[in-house]
């Protein structure tokens, strides 16, 4: 018997492991699969599939409602650990998480809201690096 609920355990535990929110957001859209499910074995073996299924999908969604809270500058700096956590540069990560769009949301239709406006966001996190990137090569 665990102690832990799943949703505790995702949040302090599996989640605290990720750097930055877009970091989660971005990790929790890795765990999608067909029809939307998340698949994560240890979730899985230790508190079952629809628990599981349940914390990870109220995890994706209050970490897109607090992306989608965040200001731009705070954003724009959480990129920058977020990525820095995954081992890639900035522009890099922000384009991988376009690319991904379809399991950013857990539910959403792409039309929705939510989708355009995070889409909005990820557009003006590029256009930042884009432009931090043009800015550095022209003083170099």
């Amino acid at each position: 018997m665990t102690l832990k609920s799943a949703l505790f355990d995702v949040k302090e535990t599996t989640l605290t492991a990720v750097s930055g929110l877009l970091g989660k957001l971005g990790y929790l859209a890795s765990l999608r699969r067909a029809q939307g499910r998340y698949q994560h074995w240890g979730m899985e073996t230790v508190h079952g599939p629809e628990s599981s299924e349940r914390a990870l999908r109220t995890a994706h969604d209050e970490v897109v409602t607090a992306v989608l809270r965040t200001p731009l500058a705070s954003l724009e700096q959480d990129l920058e650990e977020s990525s820095r956590g995954a081992g890639v540069e900035p522009k890099a990560y922000v384009e991988r998480l376009r690319g991904r769009f379809e399991d950013l949301l857990p539910g959403e239709r792409n039309d929705s809201p939510a989708a355009v406006h995070l889409n909005s966001v990820l557009v003006a996190l590029s256009s930042l690096e884009k432009n931090r990137e043009r800015a550095t090569r022209s003083t170099s």
